[in-house]
Order: structure tokens, then sequence, then C-alpha cells
């Protein structure tokens, strides 16, 4: 029976925020009527912005408190507002979000009316069922009709306050829009990436056979010795160089991916890594369902070894744990190692992040050009946690 005391308790908390939120509201009233005037008379015009952020403040603050009571976050899609006074304008007046807002901030104030009017008589209605029928009776009024004003706000709120079909659409093409300037950006990192290695490494070995071979030609018919000495050198050289070129292709698809699977390749990885790793797989190992595609296997593949390789140069444990599986969704992979922690993106001092930052946005890049996600907490003083999720159908 206390368990209906209790949620009505909790809703009566709720309803006091909603009713400081409508009181709230009505007194952003004099805000916007400032805003239109000043708008229509031009010389006014960049309030309209900084009134829509507030509104989305104010909308914020609801969607905070009506998750709080149904316990389901309320999405929001909003254009961001930023650049010159032309650009801030134009952002906060063709975002739907803002006739979202605007919508569900008229609807609050013709019911946050009546409900403020409504707020003063609890009290009276909770004494009149405590005297007439005791208030944990069937026959009491107030109390129950306390949780259901607070579904009803919520259901209200939730319904105008959730974002539209053209926002989500919106706001869908703006994130793939950055994700492909992130997939190109990774691109061009990687041709960069490749042609160094080439230039350096391969071409540079490769030309120092070619004059190996000629030296060769030219000393054979007066010294033999000589020319087989470089002939011996130039052997050398032509195996270093395809070891370089055989480094260059595991940069661009490992090889072992392909012999070995996902889960060989990363138990391989771990055991190269100068680390006592452990390696956990879930749901990978079955020969006979189907592999992830090639490009998802690749991504976590790469986003493992930079993550097990920042964790070996920079996090000082000798320890990490490799966790990977088969999810609804696709896959997720997740290293942890218990070292200083402090990893930063930007390659901040400290931590497992120290010279790992580009490594670390060349993952985020990486996944983001597969629809993934990436995220990272690294606390000072650790842990540091890396994980992956990539989307696949399987």
């Amino acid at each position: 029976m206390w368990k209906a005391v209790r949620q009505a308790a909790w809703a009566t908390r709720m309803l006091i925020w909603a009713g400081g939120l409508a009181f709230g509201t009505y007194l952003f009233i004099t805000v916007l009527l400032i805003t239109a005037t000043g708008t229509l008379a031009v010389i006014g015009a960049w309030m309209l912005p900084e009134a829509v952020l507030l509104i989305r403040r104010i909308a914020g603050a609801k969607r905070h408190q009506v998750a709080a009571w149904t316990g389901r976050e309320i999405p929001e899609a909003y254009r961001p507002i930023h650049g010159t006074l032309r650009e801030r304008l134009r952002g906060a007046v063709r975002d739907p979000g803002t006739l979202a807002d605007l919508r569900w901030l008229g609807a609050h104030y013709a019911y946050g009316a009546l409900f403020l009017l409504a707020l003063p008589l609890w009290p009276l209605g909770l004494l009149v069922d405590g005297v007439r029928y005791g208030l944990l009776r069937r026959e009491a009024v107030v109390l129950p009709w306390i949780s259901r004003l607070a579904d009803l706000d919520a259901r209200w709120s939730e319904t105008l306050l959730r974002p539209s079909p053209k926002a989500r659409l919106a706001e869908r093409v703006e994130e793939l829009t950055a994700t492909r300037a992130d997939a190109i950006a990774a691109h061009g990192a990687e041709l960069r990436r490749i042609e160094r290695d080439l230039h350096d490494g391969a071409q540079a070995r490769l030309v120092s056979l070619s004059m190996r071979i000629g030296l060769a030609q030219r000393a054979y018919a007066r010294d033999p010795d000589a020319a087989r000495e470089l002939l011996v050198d130039a052997q050398d050289q032509a195996e270093a160089a395809l070891t370089e070129l055989r480094h260059v292709v595991r940069g661009i698809h490992p090889p072992i991916l392909t012999d070995r699977g996902l889960a060989g390749a990363v138990r391989a990885l771990a055991a190269g890594s100068g680390l006592d790793v452990t390696v956990e797989v879930r749901g990978l190992e079955d020969t006979d369902g189907p592999r992830p595609p090639a490009a998802v296997e690749t991504a976590a593949y790469f986003a493992i070894a930079e993550a097990l390789t920042n964790a070996a140069k920079h996090s000082g444990s000798r320890r990490a744990a490799v966790q990977l599986e088969r999810v609804r969704t696709g896959l997720r992979a997740v290293v942890r190692d218990e070292g200083l922690g402090g990893a930063d993106e930007r390659g901040g001092p400290g931590g497992s992040g120290a010279g790992g930052g580009s490594g670390l946005l060349g993952i985020r890049r990486r996944v983001a050009a597969l629809d993934g996600v990436f995220t990272m907490t690294s606390p000072v003083g650790g842990p540091t946690v890396v994980a992956v999720e990539l989307p696949y159908v399987w």
C-alpha cells in the first residue's frame, strides 16, 4: 500500500518541478515579446538566435524532467547556430527543431495555466481524501490522479518535443556529411602513409639494388670476385625490399586476417604486443557462420592494434585485456589496460594517450567511415578503455 504513497510523492515532486518550469516559461514571454519586436525592427535581429538557444535550453530541461519520470530519453535534433549573424539567423529560422520547440511552448502555456491553477488544490483534496476515505482506500480520489497527471504531462511533452522525421533526416545528413569528410581525411592520410613507406623504404632499397647490379655488371669482366660480392649484396637488398613491401601490404589489409580470421589475427596481435594480454572472443569462432565484412574486420583489427601499441608504449602497465564479440547490431571490440590513464586523442601528456593522439583520431575516423561508434574513457590513474562498435548485418 505504501507503494502508491511513494509513487504519488515522486509524482508530486515531478509536478512541482513542472510547475516551476511552467512559471519560468511565463516569465519568458517578456523575452519573446522583446525579441519579436527587435527582430521586426531589424535592429534587434541579433536577439533571435539567442532567444532560440534559450528556448532549446528550456525544452532540454523539460526533456530531462520527462526522462526522469518515464525512464525514456527524448532525443533532440538541432542544427548548430554559429557563424555570422546571417548564418545564425538562417540556422535558427530554418531549423525544424525551432518550430517543434515553439509548438511545445505554445501548448505548455495552455495546459501550464490549468496546471498552476490546480496545484494549490492538491493539499485540500488530500485532506478531504484523508478525512472521508483514508488516503489508501479505493474511494480516494486525489492520490491516484497525481500520478496520472504526471503521466499526462509527460505524454504531452514527449509527443511535442520528439524530433520530426524532417529534423531527424537533416541531422542524419549532417552526420553523414561529417562522416564522409572524416573518411576522406582518413583515406588521404592512409595514402600519404603508404606513399611515405614506399618512398622511404622499398623504393630506396630498390634504387640501391639497381645501383649494385649496375656496378656488378661493370666489374664482372675485370674483377669477378668483386662483382660476386656486389651481387650478394644486391640479393640482400632485394630481400629487404620484399620485407618492406610486405610491411606496406600488411598496413593496407593484413594477410593474417584472410588466413586466420579476426579472432586468430587478434590473438597474434596480443602475442606480439609485448604485453601480457588476455583475449576473450564471443560468437566469432563458428567456422560455419558468416564472417564479418572485410572492411569491418580490418577496422576492428587496426583499432585493437593501435590501442595495444599505445598501451605498450605509454600506459606503464604490463597487462591488457581484449574483448571481441559479435553483438546484435554487429561487432564490438574493447581494449582495456590498467595503466596511468590520461589518454587524449590530441596526444596530450600523460597516460597511454601521450604520443598516441593521431592514432586514436585515426581509429575514430576509420570507425566513423563505417558508421560505427568509437568511445574512450581514460581518467588520470587509469584504467584506459577503448571501445569500438561496428555495425553490419549477419
